[in-house]
This record gives C-alpha cells, structure tokens and sequence, in this order.
C-alpha cells in the first residue's frame, strides 16, 4: 500500500493546552487541511493518549490524514494513520515496518543528510523530510538547508516523497513546491497567530492550500 502526503502538512505546536490545541486543530481542518501532526514532548503517556485520541476523532470527522510524532506505541493506540520519527529514534527501521505493518505511514527526520535518507527510504520509509529550508520560529537551532539544496534532495531521489520543513510560510511556500517538495510541513507559519484563533488558522490554510496547489 502507498502512503503518499502530498501539499500542506500541518504540525501543531508542541505544549498546547488541549482545548487550544483542539481549537488550532479544527480550525486547520476546517479550511481544509489534509494531514496533521501532532507532538506531545512534556505530557505523561495517558494525557497524550486522551489527546491524540480527540484529535484522532476530529481528523476522521474531516477525512484527514493523522501523524504521530517520536511515538510508535502512541500512533498505535490512538490508530493514527503514521508515525513520524527523528533520526535518534529509527535503530532498526526495517523491524519497525515489520512491526507495525504495512498500512502505517512512516516518516523519517533526515535534515540535511542524503545517505541517511537513502537508507531510511531503502528500508521502508513511506517519505523523508528535509529541513530547515527557510529559518525556523520552532526550531532556531537548526542549520538552514536553503531551495538549491532541497532541489538536490529532489534530483537524487526522483521517486520519493519528499517533505519540506522549517520557516515555510505563505510567501515562500510556492518556491518549495517549486523546488521539488512533494509536501511541505509548517508549523508557525499556520497555527503561530493567537488572535481570533479560529478565523485566522481557517483562513491560513485555506490560502497555503490554494497557494500549493496553484504553484
């Protein structure tokens, strides 16, 4: 089975309070989001459960597609569609597939590193994500990889899914299709605004969807 994420991919922040992260997360939808991802780095495991479950019920309300991040045993018990993995986390990624299936989608973090996502694709995973292109509000500590580099991602691997990531906003993000993405995953750039949640994140995800698919 394919697993192909095509167009914008949503990550919500880390941390979120869950009615705001319930809010951020439907308003996204609702403008027409296709695949979200949720992280959750300081819960306990139940209170992530309780939350990816919320969120699981409202991606399937709106036929989207739902990723889980660092978290395998998280993605299973909420039956999210993926699990989306750093470098530090994939030991033996062929015995992961072997141990959740094939109909999970996998990602893999590869930054800037084309060997190790040869070799992630190599051994199952369904797309590799390249970052940061642009600086990146969530994750300033990462080294920016730049367009020319994220086209070269996309020249040695013609057939992959490629997602891009860091600093993608409305104004660069046809420049990222353009440059060989077959996704590209933002997360300030749509969910950053705290005023009028609802309304703003709706209407940014309606322009990036529109932007993307025009580009």
């Amino acid at each position: 089975m394919e697993h192909p994420i095509t167009g914008v991919y949503g990550i919500l922040p880390a941390d979120l309070d869950t009615d705001t992260l319930l809010i951020k997360a439907e308003a996204a939808l609702k403008g027409g989001l296709q695949t979200l991802q949720f992280r959750d780095k300081k819960s306990g495991y139940k209170r992530a459960l309780k939350r990816a479950l919320a969120l699981r019920e409202l991606t399937t309300c709106y036929h989207a597609r739902f990723i889980i991040n660092d978290s395998i045993q998280l993605a299973q018990a909420s039956s999210a569609d993926g699990v989306h993995l750093g470098r530090d986390d994939v030991i033996d990624l062929a015995k992961i597939r072997e141990d959740i299936g094939a109909n999970m989608t996998i990602g893999i973090t590869c930054r800037a590193d084309a060997v190790f996502a040869k070799l992630a694709l190599e051994y199952g995973a369904d797309y590799v994500s390249f970052g940061a292109v642009f600086g990146s509000q969530s994750k300033p500590d990462v080294a920016t990889l730049g367009l020319p580099r994220l086209n070269k991602a996309r020249q040695m691997f013609p057939d992959a899914s490629i997602c891009a990531i860091g600093g993608i906003t409305i104004d660069n993000i046809a420049s990222v299709k353009h440059a060989g993405a077959t996704s590209a995953a933002i997360i300030s750039g749509l969910f950053g605004s705290n005023d009028d949640i609802e309304g703003n994140i709706e209407r940014r995800a309606g322009e990036l969807i529109e932007i993307w698919n025009k580009a």
